[in-house]
């Protein structure tokens, strides 16, 4: 089984990567935060060696893999396809659609309805996570830092901002930080004042 590469990236796109290693073109599907550290990492250092923990998924028909800049990554995606219903795909789609901190801070919380806000992962989907996981990312949970409880009123706004399209993370992020500025906000003016933060990303 192969459980890392390193070689020159010779194409990339938002799923997936041909990785030169030695003179063979190995073909990787990446999360998008993945893509985004190789997008970084060609700015910084064009043309360098880069670094991917890979799994290598097997099926009768099929040899794939999935690469993942940090480790912590690749330990969350083969957390998620051992739930039953979530193959690679739908795990990778995950991992696209938050970061590894909020999505371990959501299992560890039993949030089955920030989950459920992650594109591709309905409300099934979401509680078999919450009751197949919430127990196991324990020891990932333990390094991240203490949230503030949200204010009365300030999930209506994220909701708000997911409707509009913002991915969860995003909008409560950008909830969080508004409240910090102005603990008295009401509802209008709490997503008017997320809005113009989000639209600065």
């Amino acid at each position: 089984m192969i459980g890392h590469l390193r070689g020159r990236v010779l194409r990339k796109d938002p799923e997936r990567v041909v990785l030169d290693v030695g003179g063979v073109g190995y073909e990787v599907w990446v999360p998008v935060s993945t893509y985004y550290e190789l997008e970084r990492a060609e700015t910084e250092a064009a043309g360098e060696p880069v670094s991917l923990h890979v799994h290598t998924h097997v099926r009768e028909d099929v040899l794939a893999l999935y690469g993942f800049w940090s480790e912590r990554e690749k330990v969350l995606f083969e957390k998620l396809i051992a739930v039953s219903g979530i193959g690679p795909r739908l795990a990778r789609v995950i991992l696209s659609g938050m970061s590894p901190d909020d999505l371990v801070a959501a299992l560890a919380a039993k949030d089955a309805k920030v989950l459920a806000t992650i594109p591709g992962v309905g409300r099934k989907t979401a509680e078999r996570m919450v009751l197949e996981l919430s127990d196991k990312v324990e020891d990932l949970a333990a390094g991240l830092p203490e949230r503030a409880a949200a204010a009365p009123g300030d999930e209506d706004v994220v909701s708000a901002l997911v409707n509009l399209g913002y991915k969860a993370a995003q909008a409560e992020k950008a909830v969080a930080q508004t409240r910090r500025e102005n603990p008295g906000g009401e509802f209008a003016e709490l997503l008017r004042e997320s809005l113009r933060r989000l639209s600065r990303v």
